[in-house]
């Protein structure tokens, strides 16, 4: 089979219905961003949006605008508009603090939903997050268990049985890029009698999906990825109407109180998805969030998972062919793969960072996954085929034994 050549690619960056969103990012000139899977690029909306809220809304609007600008009802909003990219009808989803804490939230209402089970289910190849969570929900809730399984062996139809009340599980998997396939886990899930709460951190804007068709009971996911809210922007928490009336969480906090301004000394919890609020929300990284959205504007979800799946398997294919020394770590079909390629070297660190002196920006996962994420709405057919140069040139010459590539960073 004939490799693409460079000229075959550019062809492709042509043809491509995508190529005009990428003006809407702001890009360093002459860098190969590959790493929108851990923090997106800068939307070209956001520093007007930011500016507004700083110069109009809060200089001069000062208390007013949480009226007058609405702030107030930003978490709703926002969700509102995340939803449309989710497959999830108004009122259902609310921007609110962070991946971290909504997963505390999601899966202690979830526990409560199912008072006569004690176990959450989840997969040992989580991302951390979600298992030390697990650990906080377990200490809160005493006789509840937590129970990790290997999903290809034994798999989830052997671990589901009556005393599981929920089922925590990544829609892609943050070390391989792995997809699951969140329609059908859903519903085996239910057939056994247990909730579902899926985390969408790595696939939010970038893998299609229908929530409220697919029966799901909670979502959770963070804006800093894919969807390019910035650093620190606040995450999501999805919860259907069919559950508004049940849902009960523990952080009883005054945003989430049917009458804030009251000032009652009791807690009463706000009906519907705003039960998940807690404390003041952050006003300035909403804004950039609420401008950064705005990248989606008139884009077709199928479109960018089409071009996901052509990035990353033209990089497997390239890395494949020309870089023997690297295992494959990602699923090659792409039908069960997420928009980013895992690779395995025992130097994976090394070779990421000559690659960042190089201009092409991945990130390493211990104790040896280079990862690369392809972000169809800016990345290019040939900023793949350069990076795939690129990081054969960089394992051919051994550059990544140099010793400024072996000094760990604290963030990698």
């Amino acid at each position: 089979m004939k490799i693409p050549s460079r000229s075959d690619v550019e062809a492709l960056d042509r043809s491509d219905p995508l190529a005009p969103m990428r003006g809407r990012f702001h890009l360093p000139e002459g860098m190969i961003y590959l790493d929108g899977n851990s923090l997106g690029p800068m939307a070209r909306s956001v520093p007007a949006a930011m500016d507004t809220t700083l110069r109009e809304e809060w200089a001069t609007g000062l208390i007013s605008s949480w009226n007058n600008a609405g702030w107030w009802d930003l978490a709703i909003t926002l969700g509102d508009r995340i939803g449309q990219l989710l497959g999830a009808q108004s009122g259902q989803i609310v921007v609110s603090d962070s991946t971290s804490v909504n997963l505390y939230k999601a899966l202690h209402a979830a526990l409560a939903l199912r008072p006569d089970r004690n176990v959450i289910l989840s997969e040992a190849e989580s991302f951390p997050t979600d298992l030390y969570m697990i650990e906080g929900v377990l200490q809160a809730c005493p006789g509840s268990e937590c129970r990790l399984v290997d999903f290809s062996e034994p798999g989830l139809n052997d671990a589901l049985d009556d005393q599981v009340a929920v089922v925590l599980l990544s829609n892609v998997n943050y070390r391989s890029g792995a997809l699951l396939d969140m329609q059908a886990i859903t519903r085996k899930a239910h057939e056994a009698g247990a909730l579902v709460v899926w985390d969408l951190c790595h696939s939010a804007g970038v893998i299609p999906m229908e929530l409220d068709a697919w029966d799901v009971d909670f979502a959770v996911g963070c804006t800093y990825k894919y969807l390019n809210g910035g650093p620190g922007s606040p995450s999501f928490i999805y919860a259907p109407k069919r559950l508004h009336d049940t849902i009960k969480q523990p952080l009883s906090g005054w945003w989430g109180h049917a009458a804030p301004f009251a000032f009652e000394t009791g807690y009463r919890a706000a009906s519907g998805v705003r039960a998940f609020l807690c404390g003041s929300q952050p006003i300035l990284s909403m804004a950039a969030l609420a401008a950064a959205l705005g990248a989606y504007d008139g884009v077709e979800l199928a479109d960018i998972r089409t071009k996901s799946q052509e990035l990353t398997g033209l990089f497997i294919e390239l890395v494949a062919a020309n870089c023997p020394s690297l295992g494959i770590a990602s699923p090659c079909d792409g039908q069960v793969r997420g928009s980013q390629v895992a690779l395995a070297h025992e130097n994976g660190y090394a070779i990421i960072q000559a690659m960042i002196a190089r201009g092409i920006v991945g990130d390493f996962r211990a104790p040896d996954i280079l990862r690369f994420g392809f972000a169809p709405l800016y990345i290019r057919y040939v900023d793949v085929w350069d990076a795939a140069d690129q990081l054969a040139d960089i394992l051919n010459t051994h550059e990544w034994r140099e010793p400024r590539f072996q000094v760990r960073s604290e963030v990698t």
